[in-house]
Formats: C-alpha cells, structure tokens, sequence
C-alpha cells in the first residue's frame, strides 16, 4: 500500500492505490486544510514535494484554479489528486490564500 506523507503536519498514513488525497487526509486526520471538496475554492492546495510521478493526471478544474505556474511548481488541488505510490506533500497558508482569490474563468463557445 502506498504510503502519504503529510509533511506540514508531520503524519505519514500507508492508504489504499488509487486513493484521494483530501479523502485520506479527512479519514486519517492528517489536517490539509480544506472546504469545498469539489475543485472550486482552492483550500486543499498542496505541494507534491516527492513522488509526483505517483499522482494522477492534472484535472481541468485544476487547471482553471491554479494555472500553469502553479502546476509547473508541483502545486495540486487535494481533492482532485489521486496516488498510486509513495507521495510526500505539504501545504502554505500564503499560497493557499492566493489561490482561493483567484477567479475560474469558464470558457464559452461562440457560435
């Protein structure tokens, strides 16, 4: 099983493949901050420090939150990032505040 280091709040939990970082966080109470769960509010902002080669694929609702920049740097959404391997990852208030103020911009098609 693989194991999710929380280094900010210094717990280490061995979890299921496949599993959400924000859902093992609330079941192990490994403390990622976080609101809405659903991509939006930008709380469960996080560093993948190690192991990044062990998440899944960027989402969209990531992309529009934390732009290119952030994902550049390793930065993901908890409640959008699944592990299948190791995964270390910590979390700044600062960063955090700067990506709840960001606005989703929704892309509409013209006809």
């Amino acid at each position: 099983m693989p194991k999710l280091h929380f280094i900010t709040s210094d717990k280490e939990f061995e979890v299921p493949d496949h599993s959400s970082v924000l859902r093992m966080s609330l079941r192990y109470d490994g403390d990622l901050p976080n609101r809405c769960g659903g991509g939006t509010c930008g709380t469960c902002v996080c560093k993948i420090e190690r192991g990044l080669e062990n998440v899944d694929q960027v989402k969209p609702a990531e992309k529009k939150k934390l732009g290119e920049e952030l994902l550049e740097q390793g930065y993901r959404l908890g409640c959008q990032t699944f592990i299948n391997g190791d995964v270390s990852l910590s979390w700044d208030p600062e960063i955090t505040k700067m990506v709840q103020k960001r606005k989703i911009v929704k892309m509409i098609a013209t006809k």
